[in-house]
């Protein structure tokens, strides 16, 4: 007689114990998600079934404060917050309300993660779930950045969360942006600016025409503009400071600057190597801590910091940062240290940029606002995306609430000066 096929066997369980595994690896541990999915989603033989499960866990962390409430309501008996029936019910429930997958199968290849009474348990709650309202039309925000963001950005915060409801479109940067209108015809996308072209999500990057010839570079819009405040190059000298993956990199090069980047991760550095050589441009590439290198002799015409920082400005794609805790207080330390590096480079009427894909005032409007020993150029509404404002400090400000009518931006904070 055959024997039956263990759980892992059965379609589709292997792809949900991925998702459990990297909701754990970012609720238990603190993992980014993008690091912790690699181990865990290269065991999958699938490419369908890799993607499945990565889009499982993002939605489960999406919509977690909401998926726990409806948890809560639905039994009485006391789940704690690491309960693996409590990870399993947020991964089952964001299948069925968020992806959309029939209930049947969401029980077929959920409970098999469970054994004994807390199948039982998941069983009965998925159940009483599924007869009741469902989740809001707008994500809740977790307290403690409830808490800092209506503090913080009190007539934006709703928007910010409205923002994050939907997985955002892809966004691409053009080696070339004087084909922006040929690119975008080509791909069926919209452009919100010169060298932007913005597509639904799709499947495969590489997949996508243009790829293979080095014609653009993924990269969102927000994350796009602090380079583009430095204009063309014509030859200069620009330091790229926390260089990798590169997209800030590619666009300075493309733009005419004899560009240097800067990286202290051998492992960061060598995908920027391989996305400046796909899109062929040149850069010199040093691997380095930004906090111990000697500048050249010669100082440099402009330097872009794009800083460490909390990354919270990306919650809409990587909603995992809003679920992990940071040492807030020793970012922005190294974020003033990079800052007091950084001046030291550029040379008597040279440019300095500092940005951040952070929604944290701590590490933008205040860090910009320790600056006294630079003169501050402000950001004019010609050096940005249609749709988007300086602030009055003459900043770049985005939240994820921004564009909502074009499918959102990330937040992100710019600011710059002279010497």
């Amino acid at each position: 007689m055959a024997r039956p096929p263990a759980d892992d066997e059965l379609p589709g369980v292997p792809a949900r114990r991925a998702a459990l595994r990297l909701l754990d690896a970012v609720l238990r541990r603190g993992d980014p998600l993008d690091q912790a999915a690699p181990p865990v989603l290269r065991a999958i033989e699938r490419g369908d079934d890799r993607a499945l499960a990565l889009a499982i866990a993002q939605e489960a962390l999406r919509w977690l404060p909401d998926l726990d409430r409806l948890i809560d309501g639905a039994t009485r008996q006391i789940l704690p917050e690491d309960a693996k029936a409590r990870t399993v019910l947020r991964l089952m429930l964001a299948q069925a309300l968020r992806l959309g997958l029939p209930p049947h199968a969401v029980i077929a290849t959920g409970l098999p993660l469970l054994v004994g009474g807390p199948r039982r348990l998941a069983h009965g709650v998925f159940s009483a779930v599924l007869r009741g309202d469902g989740l809001p039309a707008t994500p809740s925000l977790p307290a403690a950045t409830l808490t800092r963001w209506i503090s913080a950005w009190p007539d934006r915060v709703d928007a910010i969360a409205a923002g994050l409801a939907v997985p955002p479109p892809l966004d691409l940067s053009l080696r070339d942006p004087a084909r922006t209108a040929e690119w975008a015809e080509r791909l069926g996308g919209v452009s919100l600016a010169p060298g932007h072209v913005r597509l639904a999500r799709a499947g495969a990057i590489e997949a996508i025409e243009g790829f293979a010839e080095g014609a653009w570079w993924v990269q969102d819009l927000a994350a796009s503009v602090p380079a583009s405040l430095l204009g063309p190059g014509e030859g200069r000298r620009v330091l790229d400071l926390c260089a990798a993956p590169g997209g800030k990199t590619m666009q300075l090069a493309a733009a005419g600057w004899q560009v240097t980047a800067l990286d202290k991760s051998a492992r960061r550095l060598e995908r920027l190597r391989e996305n400046v050589a796909r899109v062929g441009l040149s850069v010199d590439v040093v691997a380095a801590d930004a906090m111990q290198w000697r500048p050249p002799a010669e100082l440099f015409d402009a330097v872009l910091i794009d800083a460490p920082c909390s990354a919270t400005g990306t919650c809409r794609r990587h909603p995992d940062v809003l679920h992990r805790l940071v040492d807030q207080a020793g970012l922005e330390d190294l974020q003033r240290g990079l800052l007091e590096r950084a001046s030291g480079a550029i040379r008597a009427g040279g440019r300095l940029i500092y940005a951040v894909c952070s929604l944290e005032p701590g590490e933008g409007e205040a860090q910009a606002e320790w600056v006294k020993a630079l003169g501050r150029v402000p950001i004019t509404a010609d050096q940005l995306p249609a749709g988007l404002k300086p602030t009055r400090e003459g900043w770049f400000r985005s939240d994820p609430g921004m564009l909502a009518e074009h499918g959102g931006i990330d937040g992100f904070f710019a600011a710059m000066w002279e010497k």
